[in-house]
């Protein structure tokens, strides 16, 4: 069995450099290539310069055997690439039919006028292996170099995961015989990644040499990642489940769900399972947490409404909060995100309710009640629980964190299914 080979991502554009565009292409592609079993050693990007995507290439060759580049593939004079690979390996550009006949239905169906500089999208290095990009206009390119491969792909994200999916991943698979791998996930809330860690230190070390153990931490919480490598021996899923029940005693109600499920899905599948309907009332978090809740699909079946009470005189009005409770304890406590709670399950008419408050900042806090003080609380027909957090993250987090903790708060909360 070969050696597995190391893996480098080139992303080429100066709008990655400037910041101007954010790089989700490497993150998919390491995601990808981790499923399947390959080793990204390095990520970099690099200008839309000639000599300086050169230099690029020549470094990552001496890094990786296998270098996957993505972006200026596009029409413009700004679009390099595959002039400079056509250069860096020694060949011409030269007309690929299938991709010019591609392009032109592209343009038919649309009804657009074909340019010159679309038609020329079709020209390709004459050594390369063309990859067929049946979502865009751009083809992918595979070189095969002193050893070394090279695919091209374009930088628009739908494109490069489209030739990701369906050409290169299945090629390097069979390319350089990759053994089996298997990823099991678990999700946790709640708790640190250190105090996570130490609370299941000697389950991980226990594991066999073939599995591997990754920490992925998240705001409020930690995605486990367990990997199994193929050791010659069979049924490895189930060697790997087989240690499942152990972890989750010790990780009890941190853990969340299990796969690749966000917090506000494992939360919709509880309403949906218990037949529960939920509503929403939100100060400091200003419609995030009902956004959250709203993304999931199919949440219209447990997912009433919200009411956004950033003024005192809505929290009165709207929510059924008394003044004196707003006088005596202010709008950020929890007796005010309590009635909140309630007031929004009466309005809405919904089984349990959701309420955050808090001072997300960067001003506005006191002694007593500093920057980062959050209340949140959740409302049933059994009663009312709350809790109150100093996260002190900086706004944008504090709010985000606020969001976590409310969702996890209900996903404690929710009554048994009868």
């Amino acid at each position: 069995m070969p050696q597995l080979p190391d893996v480098e991502i080139m992303t080429i554009g100066d709008e990655l450099l400037y910041g101007q565009v954010i790089d989700t292409n490497s993150a998919f592609m390491g995601q990808e290539l981790a499923k399947i079993g390959l080793r990204v050693r390095q990520i970099s990007s690099v200008s839309d310069r000639a000599d300086e995507i050169v230099a690029a290439l020549d470094q990552a060759r001496q890094r990786a055997q296998v270098v996957l580049i993505t972006g200026g593939l596009g029409p413009t004079k700004d679009d390099l690439t595959k002039h400079v690979l056509a250069r860096y390996f020694g060949s011409e550009l030269v007309l690929h039919e299938p991709t010019l006949a591609h392009v032109e239905d592209i343009f038919r169906r649309f009804k657009r006028p074909m340019l010159d500089v679309n038609r020329q999208q079709a020209l390709v290095p004459a050594n390369c292996e063309v990859v067929f990009n049946a979502v865009g206009t751009a083809p992918g390119m595979w070189f095969e170099d002193q050893g070394t491969v090279f695919v091209s792909m374009p930088g628009v994200p739908h494109e490069m995961k489209y030739l990701m999916t369906e050409g290169v991943l299945p090629r390097l698979q069979e390319r350089f015989q990759v053994k089996p791998i298997e990823h099991i996930v678990v999700q946790t809330v709640g708790l640190g990644e250190s105090f996570l860690a130490e609370q299941i230190a000697d389950w991980e070390a226990a594991l066999p040499a073939n599995f591997k153990l990754a920490y992925l931490p998240y705001l409020g919480g930690v995605r486990l990642r367990l990997t199994g490598s193929d050791d010659g021996q069979p049924h490895l899923r189930q060697r790997m489940e087989a240690l499942l029940p152990e972890l989750r005693t010790r990780l009890g109600e941190h853990l969340f769900a299990e796969g690749e499920i966000k917090l506000e899905e494992a939360v919709g599948q509880l309403l949906l399972a218990r037949g529960l309907t939920l509503g929403t009332a939100e100060s400091c978090t200003g419609g995030l947490l009902a956004h959250k809740i709203t993304s999931i699909p199919g949440s219209s079946a447990y997912f009433r409404g919200s009411i956004v009470a950033y003024h005192n005189d809505i929290k009165t009005r709207e929510l059924g909060v008394l003044p004196a409770t707003l006088a005596a304890f202010g709008a950020v406590s929890e007796e005010t995100v309590r009635e909140m709670a309630e007031g929004a399950r009466a309005r809405l008419g919904v089984d349990v309710a959701l309420a955050t408050s808090g001072i997300a900042g960067p001003d506005g806090g006191t002694p007593d009640k500093p920057v980062g003080t959050i209340c949140i609380a959740y409302a049933d027909a059994h009663g009312t629980v709350s809790r109150k957090f100093t996260f002190n993250r900086g706004r944008q987090l504090n709010v985000e964190y606020t969001v976590t903790m409310a969702l996890n708060l209900l996903r404690q909360n929710l009554p048994a299914a009868e």
